[in-house]
């Protein structure tokens, strides 16, 4: 019997261990049968230009054999390691669902970097005690780097958006989280290298929608055949670049009224350049989108979608991302409601 001692490492004995035999069976075989040509065959011995020709061809077809087997080896393990990787990547960015409480969703996100499904783009939106809560963010600069920084970003809003009473809980949750990291990657690059911007919104059952912004676009509002911006008040800078300041009053915004739609969108959307160097027109693409029925998130997400890459010609050379709600609700904001003429409020 093997016994284990509690807290100490379970090291699996050697006559336990998987086999690697399978891995090496084919080119073990394949070395054999040309020993065995070799030392057995008489065509391996004569010097007749017939049994040359017979002596390559077999080991060719050898060496063939050997090189296709390790090429499907090779195709193997990159399919799997593939695989996981876009397992990992799609739970740290995962598609919104269908619907967040009474609220259409759907999102995108078309990465810089070929070989990556995620880049420094992040977006979520959970429903939570205190209204429905979204964030979407845009970290500096591309590869892992920018990857570990959005998965600290996105973890800490999924817990603090369940936690925190307030909008200004959940971004200092936020910033202490981006000053953990870059305390724990400060060998990675100077201070003020890396950065984060950020947009949380809370929208509640009323549809009145409230935000802090650190440095990223303000989302457009859909509404009637209009594109609008949802707020123009300046933004906060972006986390990890200079403390929060004590006071973090909440922008309140224009109302989500039934059948509006909001899109949150990262900077790449805007910067994104044609041939020529024009930055693609997202505003008048949004306003054709929402003269379109039914108006629905998917349907602004492939309008979008299909200009910008018609505009750059293939993919972006930066990150996008995109997250589109929409208010199907029956109840909205009324014109008796004290909140149903924005009032639009600069943070501190």
């Amino acid at each position: 019997m093997i016994r284990f001692k509690p807290g100490a490492p379970h090291r699996v004995p050697p006559r336990f261990q998987p086999t690697r035999l399978p891995t090496y069976a084919v080119p073990t075989a394949l070395g054999a049968t040309a020993v065995a040509y070799r030392a057995t065959c008489p065509l391996a011995h004569d010097d007749a230009l017939t049994a040359r020709l017979i002596s390559s061809a077999v080991m060719c077809a050898l060496i063939t054999g050997l090189v296709m087997h390790v090429r499907h080896r090779l195709l193997r393990d990159l399919r799997e390691a593939r695989r996981t990787a876009e397992a990992a990547q799609s739970a740290l960015l995962r598609p919104p669902p269908p619907k967040v409480d009474g609220l259409a969703a759907a999102a995108v996100h078309l990465s810089a970097d070929p070989g990556a499904r995620i880049g420094g783009d992040l977006y979520e939106v959970v429903s939570t005690e205190h209204g429905v809560r979204a964030v979407i963010g845009d970290v500096r600069g591309h590869g892992l780097g920018a990857v570990r920084t959005a998965a600290a970003v996105l973890g800490s809003f999924r817990e603090a958006a369940h936690d925190e009473a307030d909008l200004a809980g959940v971004l200092r949750r936020l910033d202490r989280a981006m000053a953990r990291h870059l305390r724990a990657h400060a060998q990675d690059g100077p201070p003020g290298e890396e950065f984060v911007t950020v947009l949380l919104l809370e929208i509640l059952p009323d549809g009145v929608v409230r935000a802090l912004n650190c440095g990223h676009p303000w989302p457009y509002l859909l509404t009637g055949a209009r594109a609008e911006p949802l707020a123009r008040t300046e933004p906060l800078p972006p986390l990890g670049l200079f403390p929060l300041p004590a006071d973090l009053p909440a922008v309140l915004c224009r109302p989500l009224l039934p059948g509006d739609a909001l899109v949150l969108h990262t900077d790449g959307a805007e910067e994104a350049r044609d041939a020529e160097g024009r930055f693609f027109p997202l505003r008048d693409v949004l306003t054709a989108a929402a003269r379109e029925r039914p108006l629905t998130p998917r349907s602004v997400l492939c309008t979008v979608l299909t200009a910008l890459l018609r505009h750059t010609a293939g993919p972006p050379d930066d990150d996008v991302a995109l997250l589109i709600l929409r208010n199907e609700r029956h109840v909205g904001v009324t014109a008796a409601h004290p909140h149903a003429k924005p009032h639009l409020q600069s943070p501190a």
